[in-house]
């Protein structure tokens, strides 16, 4: 798979872009990615576009209206409207964590930082529009970290065997590539032991690839083929074939609205949940070195066909629909990685903070601070390890 080059450089041609850029272009772009995705999450393009008029642009409201407080499957979120959904808020507390530790994580990080702060502090929860514990929201497969740790006492590396195999893991790694910046291998390693403590099989592996591919996308010079190329060069298994596949296709398209069918076609041989999002398949989210999640895929796919572009890439996820938010969360932090918080629409930022009564700046600001300091601690333990290998090592 040769991915194609973008001519369109992004909003960051004219001077280059500091950690701060990218850090806050991800998270930010994440998030606003999520907001978007989330009132037509679970749906098929083509009710997407008969709900909306047409192709979704922007910031649209609930699926079914006022509705949205009594009407199932969605009930009793407010998923529309600006407001985030559980994979920011996920990567929020992730990022918490980091501001604890300030150093890389890992399972025990979890363990210990991660499963309090979802089950002991009430937060703003934007879909329920009220004061919760994050726990009250996240889905099953999250609420099976608090499960396994606090009650079952399990081994923090271990505790993600057995539960179901979706991309929760990945839709929150984008920290975890950030601390990481320009160093894809380490993100990778580093994402595969925090998340396993919540997944096994291929939703473990695709939460090192995503870390490693915002890892990527934060070197300076950096380009969607450049990302796609690294996660090509570290997945594993299925998840591997699973990229290639639907980037062999991506690469023949410019615009998203011709590449809807052909990406769902490509990604559909590795995906376990089956044609009908809401009604999944017998074996759907089960391990297997055979499959992968449909959301890495097809968020790089989009980020391909958009020419790294954010907004392009981010529409494409949306109306991609099926788990578009959690598509749209991980192309966002992808392309705002890439680009810095310029790629990101304002207005769109405004609304989605406004609405979720969210700062977006503030865990930016964190993890950058903290991404510096870890990058020193690394500087050092780089230099003690060169000392003792030369000493080691002897004259040659």
């Amino acid at each position: 798979m040769t991915p194609k080059t973008s001519t369109a450089a992004g909003p960051d041609t004219a001077t280059a872009l500091t950690l701060d850029d990218r850090v806050t272009g991800a998270l930010v772009g994440a998030a606003v990615g999520d907001a978007l995705g989330g009132p037509v999450e679970g749906w098929p393009p083509e009710q997407i576009a008969e709900r909306h008029g047409g192709r979704v642009t922007g910031v649209v409201g609930p699926w079914y209206g006022d509705d949205w407080r009594t009407a199932r499957p969605i009930a009793p979120y407010h998923k529309g409207d600006g407001h985030v959904t559980d994979d920011t808020l996920m990567t929020h507390a992730l990022v918490r964590v980091y501001e604890a530790v300030r150093d890389h994580l890992d399972a025990y990080a979890v363990a210990d930082h991660l499963v309090p702060d979802l089950m002991s502090r009430p937060r703003w929860i934007p879909e329920l529009e009220a004061e919760a514990l994050p726990l009250q929201r996240i889905f099953l497969a999250e609420k099976w970290i608090v499960t396994r740790l606090h009650y079952g006492h399990a081994d923090p590396r271990e505790a993600g065997t057995g539960n179901i195999v979706n991309c929760g893991a990945a839709m929150y790694m984008a920290p975890v590539g950030l601390v990481n910046a320009a160093r894809p291998e380490a993100a990778y390693a580093e994402a595969l032991d925090v998340a396993g403590a919540h997944q096994s099989s291929y939703g473990r592996e695709a939460a090192g690839v995503l870390a490693a591919a915002v890892a990527a996308a934060c070197a300076p010079g950096a380009t969607p083929a450049s990302v796609v190329e690294t996660c090509l060069a570290l997945a594993k298994d299925g998840t591997r074939t699973a990229i290639e596949a639907v980037c062999e296709v991506a690469v023949r398209h410019q615009d998203f609205e011709s590449a809807l069918g052909p990406l769902r076609a490509a990604v559909a041989p590795f995906d376990t949940v089956g044609p009908h999002y809401r009604d999944p398949s017998l074996g759907a989210r089960r391990p297997s070195r055979l499959h992968a999640i449909e959301e890495l895929p097809i968020a790089l796919g989009m980020l391909l066909v958009g020419g790294g572009d954010y907004r392009r890439t981010v529409l494409g996820a949306v109306n991609y629909g099926r788990d578009c938010d959690s598509i749209a969360t991980m192309g966002g932090a992808i392309a705002g990685a890439l680009h810095g918080e310029g790629a990101v629409p304002g207005a769109w930022a405004k609304t989605v903070a406004d609405a979720s009564r969210l700062d977006l700046h503030a865990p930016a600001r964190a993890l950058a601070e903290v991404a510096r300091e870890v990058f020193v601690r690394d500087t050092a333990r780089r230099r003690t390890q060169d000392a003792a290998f030369a000493e080691l090592a002897g004259p040659r």
